[in-house]
């Protein structure tokens, strides 16, 4: 079996050449790596078209940068195009030490055609697992940012959101860093929903699946490394920004809740926004 591997690259060319080195020793399966570039420097791309063209990728350039799940598309499209069953979604930071990740993947989501996304256990290069993630909240748990804000976090090896890890099973969520997705699926939902132009994909996709009588599976068994650094990724607050629109976005068009606790729900993420912005003008 072939499938398609989808990178979306912005300004990461170094990230780019490690993840496609990792995906190029991969075993037991067949794969075309699409890197679609997303309006970077004009230095970055031209390393990444290099790139492609000397390890053998496709690559494709957008002429604007249109957020994450629009930059995705274009490469899921293409891969549409080219009638692939099943791509895998793939940040440029991300490393694969399994040789057999893939295939594994793949073998799981053939066991049953309800399985539509699967994902892997995903660590951090501090060790946390940062993936399934657990089901979203309503409403009435809307403010339980403020327990967390102020509350003293204990130590862990999972962070506060992260399902069961240790076992292989059906979930709610799995990271958006790193998951393969049945095309046909895809195809059903008109590819990643775009009004968001980051952050929130993962909460989306799965109100999706869950809309659709699918399935979402996290295979403990096989593992993957997200070497993302915080600090390396710009405005912390102009993140956090756009983090409280896209979640007030699902909220919006995704949520359970009932009109009323819509906006309560989007209340509580603006208060969130503005206290986190306060906080962040003391500490300077």
């Amino acid at each position: 079996m072939k499938i398609a591997i989808i990178i979306l690259n912005y300004n990461s060319s170094a990230d780019c050449r490690k993840c496609i080195g990792y995906l190029k020793q991969q075993q037991g399966i067949e794969q075309e790596i699409v890197v679609v570039d997303n309006c970077s420097r004009a230095d970055d791309r031209k390393v990444v078209e290099a790139l492609c063209k000397e390890q053998g990728c496709t690559f494709i350039a957008n002429n604007e940068n249109k957020g994450y799940n629009a930059g995705n598309n274009v490469g899921l499209r293409y891969a549409a195009e080219k009638g692939y069953e099943f791509a895998l979604i793939a940040n440029p930071d991300m490393e694969f030490p399994q040789t057999d990740y893939l295939a594994t993947l793949i073998a799981q989501m053939q066991t049953d055609d309800d399985i539509v996304v699967c994902g892997s256990d995903i660590i951090g290069a501090d060790g946390i697992h940062q993936s399934p993630m657990g089901k979203d909240g309503n409403w009435r748990g809307s403010f339980g940012w403020i327990k967390d804000l102020f509350g003293k976090r204990k130590k862990s090896d999972a962070y506060d959101f992260i399902d069961n890890y240790k076992e292989s099973h059906y979930c709610h969520k799995v990271s958006g860093c790193c998951f393969m997705i049945r095309m046909p699926f895809l195809k059903d939902i008109d590819y990643f929903d775009e009004k968001v132009f980051l952050y929130c994909e993962e909460a989306i996709l799965s109100r999706q699946v869950e809309m659709n009588s699918k399935k979402i599976y996290y295979l403990a068994t096989a593992q993957a490394v997200h070497r993302h650094v915080k600090n390396e990724k710009g405005d912390p607050v102009k993140r956090f920004k756009t983090w409280g629109k896209s979640r007030c976005y699902f909220i919006d068009h995704y949520s359970k809740d009932h009109w009323l606790g819509k906006q309560i729900a989007k209340l509580s993420m603006k208060l969130y926004v503005a206290t986190f912005i306060f906080y962040s003008k003391l500490k300077k």
